[in-house]
């Protein structure tokens, strides 16, 4: 009997961490992408934030069209989740304007972890010495990484990336326990899309869009965010929120990694040894969390 829920247990903590991994690839990919698209001035930052919704919404219809089932209250989203979509996925777009990738980074992860770990906190879940220890590693770590792009950053821009940052953490805070993640995901993208539209039409004095801007943002829209969230919702079933906000930091790492593999940066010791200090953290705190708590027992 212990034998087989040790393998249960084996078998969910395994599907969770390849869930975790593909969902945190896809972050970093959608960094990517965004930088791509709006640093070189491809797109207008509303009309990416649009089409990067609206996109990943007609993806989403189709999956779901795919794997069609007969719909229950847990395959709804919400108002306030598809809000919360939105608001970070504007900000996001605003605050690069003004923003360079390190001081933006910094700003976006450290708004997350603040925002999950004291809903965690408050909520009852507490981190041992260890699991502190290893945030404070893991943050360490995230601020040598981009320390070297780091600039006093504009007012209005560090307000942007906060904001996106403490949406982004309620975003995945309210996906934790979702039984339909597929499904709840894409109610949530279909009820950004007016949000997005107001935007537009607010902006469309500043309209301006490429080609090569509009295939970003869809990429980014149908692939790195819509099914990136699909997972990242799949995942946090089996994370409590300081779990989740840990794995986080993992992002910038990989989004490094992805620029020197696509964009042909620099691989330098810095990367290496704040991938190290990031990695490290993120483990040294999973490894001492509270399994009962992380198992919503």
């Amino acid at each position: 009997m212990t034998t087989v829920t040790a393998k249960s247990m084996d078998g969910v903590w395994f599907r969770t961490a390849v869930f975790t991994a593909f969902a945190l690839i896809a972050f970093a990919a959608n960094s990517v992408l965004c930088r791509l698209a709006l640093g070189q001035g491809a797109i207008d930052a509303a009309s990416f934030t649009t089409i990067r919704l609206v996109s990943g919404a007609l993806v989403l219809l189709v999956l779901v069209r795919a794997t069609a089932k007969t719909n229950t209250a847990d395959d709804s989203g919400n108002w306030t989740s598809a809000f919360m979509l939105f608001l970070y996925a504007v900000t996001f777009s605003f605050a690069y304007i003004s923003l360079n990738t390190g001081t933006g980074a910094l700003i976006l992860f450290g708004s997350v972890q603040a925002t999950m770990i004291i809903f965690a906190v408050v909520k009852g879940e507490r981190l041992r010495l260890w699991g502190w220890l290893g945030l404070f590693v893991g943050l360490a770590g995230l601020t040598y990484l981009v320390s070297p792009g780091l600039a006093a950053p504009s007012p209005s821009g560090a307000v942007l990336m906060a904001v996106a940052g403490i949406s982004w953490g309620i975003y995945s805070l309210r996906g934790r326990g979702s039984r339909s993640p597929v499904a709840v995901t894409t109610d949530n993208f279909l009820r950004s899309t007016p949000f997005v539209l107001i935007i537009s039409l607010v902006f469309l004095q500043s309209l301006h869009i490429t080609f090569k801007g509009a295939f970003l943002a869809a990429l980014s829209g149908g692939l790195t965010s819509a099914i990136g969230y699909v997972i990242w919702y799949a995942a946090l079933r089996d994370y409590s929120a300081t779990s989740a906000a840990l794995v986080q930091l993992l992002v910038p790492v990989l989004a490094a990694l992805g620029g020197v593999v696509l964009l042909s940066e620099a691989l330098t010791v810095r990367l290496l040894l704040s991938s190290a200090m990031i990695i490290g953290g993120v483990a040294l705190a999973l490894t001492q969390r509270d399994r009962r708590t992380d198992m919503g027992a």
